[in-house]
């Protein structure tokens, strides 16, 4: 698919991250495909946000271009210091592992733990390969810096998860996905902690181009463990 195609598919629409750790049984090959066909299939999902070159694959080949993928790569095990390093899609090689594999849009780290020439070499690589780069911040100045590199998208999806904002509140940050919709002209992603389909509503009116739900919908145990804090 080319760049508007791409852009076109994911306007107003709700995308599924479906990831699971390697100690999570989702995580098995068959259980992630059977997840990820129910997603497109029973759910109308036409884009997904996927890590590693398996899953972009796997889903690559069966849907074609049904399907938009948002590909990143990150540890099968989230590391203990993750607030403080960059992990996903960090290097150019991870960004050409997973374009090779078929993803559509590179998301990665754009947080101030990455340096100005990497962010700009990560950018400038996925624009070489014809490919959208979308940048994962957590601040208003990241977003700014990444906008001005000439980057395609930005995502609020590293919001809570670093050092500077691990004190922020347990909900979507619709703070960010607003100051964002209105200083930059390109697409801003709500990713993040969202749960209610008010949450969606709330992006949208707020200026999201689209809204990526991960846990709330492909992460088992954590859906339970949202049940029980019902419990007496």
């Amino acid at each position: 698919m080319d760049k508007k195609t791409v852009l076109e598919k994911i306007k107003n629409q709700i995308i599924i991250s479906s990831q699971a750790q390697s100690d999570e049984p989702f995580h098995n090959e068959i259980a992630m495909n059977a997840m990820i066909e129910t997603v497109i299939n029973m759910g109308k999902i036409n884009a997904l946000r996927l890590a590693g070159k398996r899953d972009i694959k796997n889903t690559k080949d069966k849907f074609k271009n049904k399907v938009v993928i948002i590909g990143i790569t990150k540890p099968d095990k989230i590391p203990f210091n993750c607030k403080e390093i960059v992990y996903i899609t960090p290097s150019v090689d991870d960004a050409k592992s997973i374009i090779d594999a078929g993803a559509d849009i590179v998301a990665f780290d754009s947080t101030n733990r990455k340096s100005d020439s990497a962010l700009r070499e990560m950018i400038n690589f996925i624009h070489s390969q014809n490919k959208i780069a979308m940048a994962d911040i957590s601040q208003l100045m990241e977003a700014k810096r990444a906008y001005e590199f000439g980057v395609d998208i930005i995502s609020t999806t590293l919001s809570g998860y670093t050092k500077e904002t691990e004190n922020n509140p347990c909900t979507p940050d619709f703070e960010l996905l607003q100051k964002c919709a209105l200083n930059f002209n390109i697409p801003v992603i709500l990713e993040g902690k969202i749960w209610d389909k008010n949450d969606v509503k709330k992006a949208f009116s707020l200026g999201a181009y689209s809204v990526v739900i991960g846990s709330a919908v492909t992460r088992p145990h954590n859906i339970i463990a949202k049940f029980k804090e019902g419990l007496i």
